[in-house]
């Protein structure tokens, strides 16, 4: 009786421990992506009000800028080498070196890679906005290969800077397969 009492009360622990530990461990996942995205979202922000004027809209965000590093790692955590974060873009947007507790420019490992784009242009007139009214946009994007099996995690913000309104951060974050 004590035995299916002990088998009892451990079955209960288990049932209550496992889905929150694996609740956990997946929402820990996310942090990098996400906290990496919101402080590159703001620090794109900081750069267009900073730089962005009617005259000089092409410049309102920094340049393009590929994968860092060019690779995601693969089911593991990986540490860069020396200079991977030396790009003007990543210099200007001060990333991935926030101060916050996210940094992984001085070689702490990290299982995602970034990359920013940027682009200039002119609205059609379907968004509400007058036709040919100049506007530069940016996409802030994390892809992670967590699992090893070559199938990406993809999350992106998006943010732009129009004449009338001045640089802004699109609600929401995009996430594309995110338990891949």
């Amino acid at each position: 009786m004590e035995l299916a009492a002990a088998f009892a009360l451990f079955g209960s622990l288990v049932a209550v421990a496992v889905p929150t530990f694996l609740r956990e461990f997946k929402a820990s996942r996310f942090v990098e992506p996400t906290q990496g995205l919101a402080y590159l979202g703001a620090s794109a922000i900081a750069y267009g009000a900073t730089h962005g004027t009617p005259r000089t809209l092409p410049a309102a965000f920094p340049p393009s800028v590929g994968l860092t590093p060019s690779v995601p790692p693969r089911g593991h955590l990986a540490s860069d080498p020396p200079g991977t974060w030396t790009n003007p873009t990543w210099q200007a947007l001060a990333f991935p070196t926030s101060g916050d507790g996210f940094s992984f420019a001085d070689g702490d490992p990290h299982a995602f890679a970034f990359g920013f784009d940027s682009a200039t242009g002119a609205t059609g007139g379907a968004d509400g906005r007058a036709p040919n009214t100049p506007r530069a946009t940016f996409t802030a994007h994390a892809h992670g290969d967590l699992d090893g099996d070559g199938a990406t995690s993809t999350f992106e913000v998006h943010g732009q800077y129009t004449v009338e309104g001045g640089p802004v951060l699109e609600p929401g974050l995009y996430v594309q397969a995110p338990l891949e």
